[in-house]
């Protein structure tokens, strides 16, 4: 009888098999999976790419200056009067859970705020979280363009006199790796067990 050869069972099994085992070492071979990142992975984003204010110090900062560290950015106000004190709480409390490699953590606090978030009281208030910490401002035009570039929302809520405002603004800490590349975005309930194994897997080139 002429014609293509029939195939048994068995041999077709085979092949599945060998197709199966070759498709797996392929997707090894193909890197290692994605980490399993808690917050929002926001890898190859085009915003949040450049940052240039003046920090509490009276330097000129961009986020070059921190190349080799992980870097987060929060903005926020000094008289914030709940998270933006608990997010720099919650920073300062995975470092020292970090110990030694905390040193390669930097925390950036950009105000928004620059009316009344002088550089003293930057200063003050960063510095009372941790010594490390840098507070960020600029004029109300750099403060803009930054908050553009990062995608936050902010805007005055009017208090009982013109000086006793409050601002509304986005909630969320920007998370940069050691090569300066925007990781993730990070939601202000994180746990401090999210954010120390977060900071760990982008300390560890992942």
């Amino acid at each position: 009888m002429t014609g293509f050869p029939s195939r048994t069972p068995r041999a077709g099994f085979r092949a599945l098999a060998v197709a199966v085992i070759v498709a797996v070492v392929a997707a090894a071979c193909g890197g290692d999976p994605k980490p399993g990142f808690k917050a929002t992975d926001v890898t190859g984003a085009s915003y949040a790419q450049k940052l240039e204010l003046t920090d509490h110090t009276g330097k000129r900062r961009t986020l070059e200056d921190f190349r080799g560290k992980v870097v987060t950015v929060f903005f926020g106000f000094t008289r914030c009067p709940d998270i933006c004190p608990s997010s720099l709480a919650l920073m300062k409390g995975a470092i020292e859970a970090l110990g030694a490699d905390g040193k390669r953590v930097q925390v950036v606090f950009v105000t928004l705020d620059p009316e009344r978030d002088t550089p003293e009281v930057l200063a003050q208030y960063v510095t009372a979280f941790d010594p490390s910490f840098v507070g960020l401002h600029g004029t109300l035009d750099e403060t803009k363009a930054a908050a553009r570039e990062f995608k936050v929302f902010f805007q005055k809520a009017a208090g009982t006199t013109p000086d006793n405002y409050s601002i509304d603004h986005t909630a969320a800490t920007y998370v940069y790796d050691p090569q300066g590349r925007i990781r993730l975005f990070m939601r202000h309930t994180a746990t401090t067990a999210d954010v120390v194994a977060e900071l760990k897997l982008l300390l560890a080139g992942k």
